[in-house]
């Protein structure tokens, strides 16, 4: 991991890309950063479409922006931020492509509207992730 994760522009980055996210079904918008472990920022909204589930979540738009832009694998922090005002956590689906690429101590922090925050690690958002096909 590197010496520092860049929270403060993680989260300006994930409220800025939430901006662009097109949920006009169920008009709940999500943008997502992540650092990557050079310490690059890259982020992603949910692009929802009316034949679902085939739209995209915003963390996997953040992991895709990140391996097709700079081919990187290894994700050291990562942002959600929605309007609501409750924690919002990834779905299943992305904690696992998360824990896929995630260094060993990647963190996930949940940012309201309200601006409160909650980080937590990766095993415990997916305990007992598949990490291995053997």
């Amino acid at each position: 991991m590197p010496a520092v994760v860049d929270w403060e522009a993680l989260i300006t980055a994930a409220w800025r890309v939430r901006a662009n996210a097109h949920a006009p079904y169920s008009r709940f918008a999500v943008g997502a950063a992540l650092q990557s472990l050079d310490g690059t920022i890259h982020a992603g909204c949910n692009v929802e479409n009316i034949a679902f589930p085939s739209g995209q979540c915003a963390e996997a738009s953040a992991i895709g922006n990140m391996v097709s832009t700079a081919g990187a694998i290894s994700i050291v922090a990562v942002v959600v931020a929605t309007e609501a005002l409750t924690f919002t956590w990834p779905c299943g689906q992305c904690r696992q492509k998360l824990v896929e690429l995630a260094a060993p101590d990647c963190r996930v922090m949940s940012v309201t509207a309200d601006a409160r925050s909650a980080p937590r690690g990766l095993a415990v958002l997916l305990p007992g992730a598949l990490t291995s096909l053997t």
